[in-house]
């Protein structure tokens, strides 16, 4: 009767593994797409084709950006993430005695021939477990320097010295490095490791094979842009679109790509989604606590999605009239074909090439000398002083995003400068080189005894004139077309040339308004021009 009772026990939980194993029968998930951010993220189209109802196990789990999870499916399906022991083929990368021999009867001989030889059973030790990080009111424990954000702590320094044997006379410690020769009974069983596994769930109503789709935001895959000007020919340029991709995501075979540029807003993208297993409450926690630095005038803006912003370079006077192109939001997707591209893998290639017109220019800038309160300040931009530029209009049919442009003639390396967010059609400066021929100076005064006092609510100021003047000498034995742009605070009087005037976004409500001057004109060779102008400025 007994015997009876085993062989049903037996019977049973035989069959509720199989149905366990059936449940979650493994099925492979094909990355069809991925859309690649500037600054680390990437859009991610997963499908996995399901054979009806069920609950089946993809291996390759997913790290999601926190909120950017979605399955799509003609029925509903539930995802879960859990835990499952496997077993891997021995490597180098796993080579772990107690764990490859667990269970398994060893002999071992030691480099030192004075050591008997011992054997044994390996032990099979149980996993680590994670400990609590966090208790149940979200408060971080108070553990000082033994405080794992991770949970797990990290293994000690000798985790893996020590093979642990259990002999006939008890538990044996051997130190793995004194081992010469080690001989284990039985077949090779491999490496058993508990590993994620992806879960889905298709609910009942899928009486036939179904497609979910899995899109989410993840780290790891991203794209660097570049372009490459040619001015050899003196009336046409060549421009050159480029890229260099590098995967550190995972393993992608013919996988459709396309190149994001535009500055769209993920607010939580330094956010991993609590669905990973690697997230835990006390991470994520954190990282919702954590506030990501602004991109705003952070000089390696070409990284981000950003154009840095939408006044052309804070450049008044410009043309800013463009091609319509595009609809909805200012994200645009550039797609670059099927690609194969390893893990770990970078590549570099060209998306256009396109002819434009342009025109050689000087443009020569000055910085405000003056804050928001009239109050001389001496602050100096790297941008000012007399540069050489090409200007010309985007020719590609799509917007050119902000990054690093090299002038070229020829074989000719000429310079490297940002390139900012420029429309279809639209007309964009590209700075080469500092203009070393072009001699220039620059001077402002006060006008003496002409200062008034003028209140504005309870605070005092005095409203000062000055007189500035510009100097430029052309050294070149050539005409030089040069574009003069004057910063300065306060209200214009007067100004030779006919200078054309423009408000500056960053003075509309400040005590004194930011104003520039524009002026264009042409300088022939050896010649020098004075350009006076007169403003008034409120300072305290």
């Amino acid at each position: 009767m007994l015997f009876r009772s085993i062989r049903i026990l037996a019977v049973l939980i035989c069959a509720l593994t199989v149905a366990h194993a059936a449940d979650e029968a493994p099925l492979k998930s094909t990355i069809v797409s991925v859309g690649l951010f500037k600054n680390g993220l990437c859009v991610v189209k997963r499908e996995v084709k399901l054979p009806g109802a069920g609950t089946f196990a993809v291996d390759d789990v997913p790290e999601p950006i926190h909120g950017t999870w979605s399955v799509q499916c003609d029925v509903p399906v539930e995802t879960r993430v859990a835990e499952r022991e496997i077993v891997e083929p021995v490597t180098a990368a796993n080579l772990d005695f107690q764990k490859s021999l667990a269970g398994k009867h060893v002999t071992i001989r030691f480099r030192d021939g004075q050591i008997p030889p011992a054997e044994g059973t390996v032990e099979a030790l149980p996993e680590p477990k994670p400990a609590d990080a966090w208790n149940r009111t979200y408060q971080q424990p108070q553990y000082g320097w033994n405080y794992y954000p991770g949970g797990i702590p990290p293994p000690a320094a000798n985790a893996n010295r020590f093979l642990i044997l259990k002999t006939e006379g008890g538990r044996v410690y051997i130190d793995s490095g004194m081992i010469a020769y080690l001989n284990a009974d039985g077949k090779d069983q491999g490496v058993k490791t508990r590993k994620p596994v992806l879960l889905l769930t298709a609910a009942k109503e899928a009486d036939k094979p179904v497609t979910a789709t899995i899109t989410y935001l993840s780290k790891g895959l991203a794209w660097a842009p570049n372009y490459r000007i040619d001015i050899s020919d003196p009336k046409q340029l060549s421009i050159e679109q480029a890229a260099v991709i590098k995967n550190e995501l995972t393993s992608l075979e013919n996988t459709e790509m396309q190149l994001i540029s535009g500055y769209p807003s993920v607010q939580v993208g330094h956010v991993t989604s609590p669905l990973s297993l690697r997230t835990t409450w006390a991470q994520y926690f954190q990282q919702v606590r954590e506030q990501p630095q602004s991109n705003e005038g952070n000089p390696g803006i070409y990284m981000n999605q950003q154009s840095v912003s939408n006044g052309v370079g804070n450049r008044s006077g410009m043309d800013l009239s463009a091609v319509p192109a595009g609809e909805g939001v200012d994200v645009y997707y550039q797609p670059i074909g099927p690609r194969t591209l390893a893990e770990g893998e970078s590549l570099a290639l060209t998306i256009d090439r396109q002819k434009a017109e342009y025109e050689r220019i000087v443009e020569w800038l000055i910085t405000d000398s003056r804050d928001v309160y009239g109050r001389i300040q001496n602050v100096k931009s790297d941008d000012d002083g007399a540069w050489d530029a090409v200007r010309f209009r985007n020719p590609f049919k799509f917007p050119m995003t902000t990054a690093p442009a090299m002038v070229v003639s020829g074989d000719h390396f000429n310079g490297q400068r940002m390139s900012c967010w420029v429309n279809t059609g639209e007309e964009t400066i590209i700075q080469v080189n500092h203009a070393l021929s072009i001699r220039t100076s620059n001077s402002e005064h006060e006008i003496p005894g002409a200062r008034e006092e003028v209140w504005v609510g309870n605070t005092q100021y005095h409203k000062v004139l000055v007189n500035g003047e510009l100097k430029i000498n052309n050294h070149r034995k050539e005409d030089v077309k040069v574009v003069i742009r004057r910063k300065f605070s306060g209200e214009l009087i007067s100004a030779d040339g006919e200078p054309k005037k423009g408000l500056l976004e960053d003075g509309v409500y400040a005590i004194n308004p930011r104003n520039e001057l524009v002026w264009t004109i042409t300088l022939k060779s050896g010649e020098e021009k004075a350009l006076a102008y007169k403003y008034s400025v409120l300072s305290n």
